[in-house]
């Protein structure tokens, strides 16, 4: 009996780690129901309603997702925006050359007149947030094949997009929620004259670079800073020289404050997506199947780009925002592991579902409704396994070999020509040329010959991918040594009649012309043979598996939200809007190592290593900090950098601000330590921390650096006191 309270005893405590305040990513319409009580306990000062309201200004109309992929906010009363230098880099990319390197150099404007136009990049406002679940949900029942349900689902979701209120310039969308048990209606406004207004060099833009991502402590001055225009009536319009700089509805004021430890913080944005509520066999296949072949891959596409990029500095232009990208996840996918292994997640999953399953077999209805979910999901995941594993190695290394993604375009111009013949290819060319050329601007032969020659060489060796055997009788016969594919693939005489044509040769004016000579470039016949082997062998099957498990996924989340009732559930991110609070705190990641909860200027001069790729200092920088002259940034002669805490963020989160209990911009949210990025997967307080550029540092960056003081004047600051 004794043994038996303590089992249940651990079990319990278990449960309370997984809903401690500083997990979660909140809905910002339900605070006031959910939160308010528990943030003002940890330190708020604020209320829900400064945070959401749809009657008068609040927080939420300072942030916008930036892009799409980012996170921004609002920091003065003429539209501008503050966000990560990793955010705005491709932006900040297409706009440098070899004469104008903004990436090493940085950039400023000076005036209006000098801010940069960026075609394509736009920035989203949330207005108001509506719970449409019954009108979704209408007609649903249990008994519906997924094809139906889905179906059903859809034709409300038109509905109830059609009947909402809103402005002509106002767009809306509809998202579910829970595993598809909730879902909920974002009124929005987008703005697509967004301008580059400024951005530090790439020596504190992107200090550290890959050896510092995801790692702590940290000390880069990851921020950069545009500017919404708007028609001369504040309206969302497109570009025009016409246009002004827009008047928010809400600003962030700027707090100098600082933070000390145990100091309350919340963090607004734009998560992008994360699966909490997965079971453990899952995170299982997470661990041991998933997370280390597309490691595996990554070390391949990663070396060889590095070593071109090292010796070339155009390519290193070219590759820049592409490596970055790659090894962004990359690095993610080895902490992942690292943190989910660390903290026993998957026993502690297994723990969390026996608890589940003893309060299910003690209710007779539970049992019968439930009793076996987590045996049908363990089931699937386990036959799903070999589908999930091919999907990934095949799309990580085909999406990797660019001249693949060439002939992926002209393939879009095939299927327009054969649906719509010439009306359609007309239609479709002048993306397809766009495209092409945007591809070519950051391509290189070389380096993409090299990836061709690892990644495909991967492919083969690999026995789980033997279905792809055929393509490579059919295109090399016996041959192992990869010369047969390269020269059918990048072999000078075929080069000038393949898609490396530069729009030439292939697409001329008439369809059909043009469709016989793309139909017979061997780079083409490739592609498609890898592409229609791979959706034949692997894709039905992994459709009718993740439909199943989509399916039980949902029926275990709404079955936890009714059993386990002591625990307060959060959405998983989905990229909406969300709210995420903790608090300042350092931490212990393992054995004989203890982290503080900030860094300062002190550090980058550590690590500084004269004319390095990664750990170059500026001279000016150098020199003021040789003076301390830190100005009203500086503390006790440190002038602080970076910060953590026990924010829950991920992807999406770049960007986003961190608030003080008062609601003011103390930093600038960019990443998470290493330790700690399983919290996409699992939470646990203990070693899961955001890191946040401390506004200080990027406001002597603006100031002191860049000598950008009339931004400065620009935004409200409240000082020291």
């Amino acid at each position: 009996m004794r043994l038996h309270k303590i089992f249940f005893l651990f079990v319990f405590q278990i449960v309370m780690l997984i809903v401690r305040a500083d997990e979660g990513m909140w809905l910002p319409q339900l605070l006031e129901q959910l939160n308010e009580k528990k943030m003002k306990a940890m330190g708020m000062k604020i209320n829900a309603r400064d945070i959401y309201n749809i009657n008068k200004g609040s927080l939420k109309d300072a942030i916008v997702s930036f892009g799409g992929f980012c996170t921004g906010e609002v920091i003065s009363q003429q539209g501008l925006i503050l966000t990560n230098h990793h955010c705005g880099f491709d932006a900040i990319q297409n706009h440098t050359t070899l004469e104008r390197n903004y990436i090493r150099d940085g950039f400023w404007a000076k005036t209006h007149a000098e801010e940069l136009p960026n075609p394509g990049l736009f920035v989203t406002f949330i207005i108001r947030i509506e719970d449409v679940t019954k009108q979704v949900l209408k007609d649903v029942t249990g008994s519906m094949t997924e094809k139906e349900r889905q179906s059903i689902i859809e034709k409300n979701s038109a509905a109830c997009k059609m009947a909402v209120k809103k402005e002509s310039y106002q767009n809306c969308f509809i998202r579910s929620f829970f595993e598809g048990n909730r879902y909920y209606l974002f009124v929005t406004e987008q703005y697509n004259d967004i301008r580059l207004v400024g951005a530090p060099p790439g020596s504190i833009g992107n200090f550290g670079k890959d050896s510092d991502n995801w790692m702590w402590p940290r000390h880069t001055g990851d921020f950069s800073l545009f500017r919404i225009y708007a028609g001369k009536d504040n309206k969302p319009a497109n570009y025009s020289p016409d246009n002004v700089p827009y008047v928010p509805k809400k600003s962030l004021s700027i707090s100098l404050a600082g933070v000390k430890e145990g100091d309350f913080t919340m963090v607004l944005g734009f998560p992008g997506r994360t699966t909490q509520y997965l079971p453990a066999a899952a995170v299982e296949q997470i661990v041991h199947v998933n997370d280390p072949v597309k490691i595996a891959i990554r070390d391949r596409v990663l070396s060889i780009i590095d070593q071109y990029m090292r010796k070339d500095e155009q390519i290193k232009i070219q590759y820049a925002s592409k490596y970055a990208g790659i090894s962004n996840a990359w690095k993610k996918w080895k902490g992942e592991v690292m943190g989910l292994t660390s903290t026993n997640a998957v026993q502690k999953k297994k723990q969390y579902e026996a608890e589940f399953l003893k309060r299910v077999r003690a209710h007779g209805v539970w049992n019968e409704q439930y009793g076996h979910l987590l045996e049908q999901l363990e089931k699937q995941y386990h036959e799903w396994e070999y589908y999930s594993y091919a999907r990934d190695v095949f799309n990580e290394t085909i999406s990797r070999i660019e001249i693949f993604t060439m002939a992926a375009q002209y393939h879009s111009l095939v299927t327009a020509y054969e649906q719509n013949g010439q009306k359609g290819y007309e239609a479709k060319l002048p993306e397809v040329k766009i495209r092409i050329d945007e591809l070519l601007k950051e391509w290189n032969l070389q380096v993409d010959r090299s990836l061709f020659h690892s990644l495909i060489s991967f492919l083969r060796m690999d026995r789980r991918m033997e279905f792809l055997q055929p393509v490579w009788t059919r295109f090399s016969a016996n041959d192992t040594s990869m010369v047969t594919l390269d020269q059918l693939v990048y072999g000078v005489p075929v080069l000038s009649d393949t898609v490396l044509a530069k729009n030439n040769g292939f697409v001329s004016a008439d369809g059909k012309t043009a469709i016989e000579a793309i139909k017979k470039d061997s780079v083409y016949q490739l592609y498609l043979s890898l592409i229609q082997t791979y959706s034949r062998v692997i894709v039905p099957s992994f459709t009718e598996y993740q439909g199943v498990i989509n399916r039980l996924q949902r029926m275990y989340m709404e079955a936890q939200m009714e059993v386990m009732k002591d625990k307060v559930f959060y959405p998983d991110a989905n990229n909406t809007f969300r709210v995420t609070y903790g608090k300042v705190k350092g931490y212990h990641p393992r054995d004989g190592v203890e982290y503080g909860f900030y860094t300062c200027l002190d550090g980058v001069m550590e690590k500084y290593k004269p004319g390095d790729y990664e750990f170059d200092v500026s001279p000016k920088l150098q020199e003021l900090y040789r003076k301390k002259d830190y100005g009203v940034y500086g503390v006790k002669g440190k002038l602080p950098v970076c910060f953590i805490a026990m924010n829950h963020t991920t992807g999406g989160n770049s960007g986003s601000p961190a608030l003080d209990a008062n609601g003011n911009l103390i930093g600038l949210n960019f990443d998470r330590v290493w330790e700690g990025t399983m919290s996409d997967i699992y939470y646990d307080p203990s070693i899961c921390r955001n890191v946040m550029a401390d506004i200080r540092y990027i406001l002597f960056v603006i100031d002191k650096l860049a000598n950008a003081g009339h931004l400065i004047k620009e935004m409200r600051l409240i000082p020291n006191k």
